[in-house]
């Protein structure tokens, strides 16, 4: 079964291999890119990353914020669940060495090095550990002298520019299985950049109804702050405790700006839930005005129903 909403949704995921999931053409260019934003693990210094957050959104880019003391276990698995293009940490703790290094170790363990990684700790990172991180794997460490020669707008600008330069091309998506977690996330993508043609689509469309079995979709709705995230938290740590072999996945929708074209995607940083490997959460934008779903949100659901 699953959780989910308009707001909030969520579904039982994958639940039988999807196969000859083909059609998509190449990743189109003007696709937002996707950001996942975080503070490090034991790192309350949250006011620099929300200010780039909000930066990198005003640039039309998807931005998935985790907030602050997040580990890299955390930001990995959101960054691939969320097919995100890029990851931006800000980390004044004194263990970026390690905490870079393990990130991309982590990342490249699980296929996803094609994850942009950029960093910044002001004074904390020296130039010669900047230099030694970026030789690792590391995308860009931003300094305080990068700040005062090129400016936030600037800074912005390079890390956008990066990522769009080194953003990879749709995965292989035929014989997908639930736990090959980015490639579904590759096949929402898809859907949402519209990259299968109308016959192929449809073609998609009946297979995945013919494969979605009788699974609950339940829907969660609500004014900002009224306490859905919350409240689905709830629900989705009763349901692991009691279903032990239940997956569960999980869609949020949420608005996207008018005036900049980006967004501030699903709210995980109240869902702890989330750490289980039985969960799967997708944050989609409406990429639309005046309407509260995203276009493709029954055809994301009924693929993951399959």
């Amino acid at each position: 079964g699953w959780i989910g909403s308009t707001d909030k949704a969520g579904y039982g995921y994958m639940s039988t291999p999807v196969h000859e999931v083909q059609g998509a053409a190449e990743q189109s260019a003007d696709r937002p890119l996707r950001f996942v934003t975080a503070a490090s693990l034991f790192d309350g210094h949250d006011a620099a990353i929300n200010i780039m957050r909000r930066l990198i959104q005003s640039q039309g880019v998807e931005v998935t914020h985790l907030g602050h003391n997040r580990s890299v276990a955390d930001i990995v698995r959101a960054a691939i669940q969320e097919d995100a293009d890029g990851i931006a940490v800000s980390s004044y703790q004194g263990g970026h060495n390690e905490f870079f290094r393990y990130m991309i170790d982590m990342l490249r363990e699980h296929g996803a090095e094609h994850i942009r990684v950029f960093g910044g700790g002001g004074g904390t990172i020296t130039k010669q550990e900047m230099e030694e991180l970026q030789a690792y794997g590391v995308e860009r460490i931003y300094d305080p002298d990068d700040g005062l020669t090129m400016g936030l707008s600037a800074m912005i600008e390079d890390l956008i520019a990066r990522t769009q330069a080194k953003r990879r091309s749709t995965p292989e998506l035929e014989g997908i299985k639930r736990d090959e977690v980015s490639r579904v996330a590759g096949v929402i993508s898809a859907l949402e950049a519209g990259q299968f043609d109308d016959s192929r689509l449809a073609v998609l469309r009946k297979q995945w109804r013919m494969q979605a079995g009788r699974l609950p979709v339940i829907g969660i709705t609500g004014t900002g702050g009224a306490g859905k995230s919350s409240v689905i938290d709830e629900l989705l740590n009763r349901f692991l405790r009691s279903f032990p072999d239940m997956t569960i996945a999980v869609l949020a929708v949420d608005p996207t700006r008018r005036r900049t074209g980006g967004a501030l995607l699903g709210d995980r940083i109240r869902m702890n839930s989330l750490r289980s490997d039985r969960i799967y959460m997708r944050s989609m934008a409406t990429r639309r005005q005046h309407l509260a779903t995203s276009e493709i949100l029954d055809d994301a659901i009924q693929f993951l129903k399959s």
